[in-house]
């Protein structure tokens, strides 16, 4: 059976865009996309040449037969999704105002992706993968799926699995009451881990990059890249840490993406054993171009793109 880089798993829903600025009262057209924080990682990896699978528990509606088609169609597998007679796919709507992050409306309640159980895991899969990427976002959604959350986390770790963990923290899903014992279960068995600042005051009192690697560490984590804005990110493997230098992204369009392209840049560069430093040059790459662009995914680079936006290849324009 062959081995596949990365699979991940989680809610993937479809995300409507307005045209324009103002309260959604007054907004009359949107573009239709997706937005998925694993299906986001999934996708970015692809794009940078690496074998990636994606499942989830979509509805049998035109929107999950979306889902389905946009993420195929970006070379993820996805013949692990199970559909959902009975619930439907989830929603969500932008509202955006000009020079700050969008608000974000999400309509998911007994949807598809909230009802996923340990059942819609085949371990057979996970056991294909050389990473397993799991975020803070699924375990929240439901009972259920914190248990398959956490089912899956087993999975890995027996059959030598590495396991990945951005903890996305969601307060519209759940407290921080609710989240913290749950995120930091799942801490002590991932093997790298993307905390930002505002992540580690939340989860354990911790604001200083250093501090907060070291405590993921003590916990059992091997790589913990801090992330740090447009600063860039901190990274520590218990033997080295470096601060690597943040891209300057004059224009930001949309910052909705950039951890999840973060995450997929800095396990890109894990995947080709590449230096620390290069790994943070990778993540602070893809999630500075993911802001370029409106949309959850859009933004993601290819390779060859990747390489001419950090300085690592001389851009050829005609």
């Amino acid at each position: 059976m062959k081995k596949m880089d990365v699979v991940t798993f989680g809610e993937t829903m479809i995300l409507f865009n307005p045209h324009n600025s103002g309260a959604l009262r007054y907004v009359h057209t949107f573009h239709k996309s997706i937005a998925g924080a694993e299906s986001n990682v999934a996708i970015a990896l692809a794009r940078l040449g690496h074998s990636v699978g994606w499942f989830s528990r979509l509805g049998d509606d035109e929107f999950g037969r979306y889902v389905t088609s946009i993420i195929r169609g970006e070379g993820v597998d996805v013949s692990r999704i199970k559909v959902d007679k009975d619930n439907n796919t989830g929603l969500l709507f932008k509202e955006r105002f000009a020079h700050t992050d969008p608000n974000i409306y999400y309509y998911r309640k007994e949807s598809a992706a909230s009802n996923f159980s340990p059942e819609d895991i085949d371990p057979d899969y996970i056991k294909r993968a050389k990473i397993l990427h799991v975020t803070g976002i699924t375990p929240a959604l439901s009972k259920s799926a914190r248990k398959a959350t956490l089912e899956a986390i087993k999975i890995a770790k027996e059959n030598g699995v590495l396991v990945s963990f951005d903890p996305n923290i969601r307060l519209k899903l759940w407290t921080i009451e609710e989240a913290k014992p749950v995120l930091l279960e799942m801490a002590k068995y991932a093997d790298i881990i993307f905390p930002g600042i505002d992540e580690g005051r939340k989860l354990i009192g911790i604001e200083d990059p250093e501090e907060i690697a070291k405590y993921f560490q003590d916990l059992g984590a091997s790589k913990v890249a801090v992330k740090l804005g447009k600063e860039g990110c901190y990274i520590s493997d218990g033997q080295e840490g470096i601060y690597v230098e943040g891209y300057e992204v004059k224009k930001p369009e949309d910052s909705v993406g950039a951890g999840d392209g973060f995450a997929a840049g800095f396990l890109a560069g894990t995947l080709r054993n590449l230096s620390l430093k290069e790994c943070g040059q990778w993540a602070n790459g893809v999630g500075a171009m993911a802001i370029l662009v409106h949309g959850d995914m859009e933004g993601f680079p290819t390779l060859n793109q990747l390489m001419e936006f950090i300085g690592k290849k001389d851009r050829i324009d005609r």
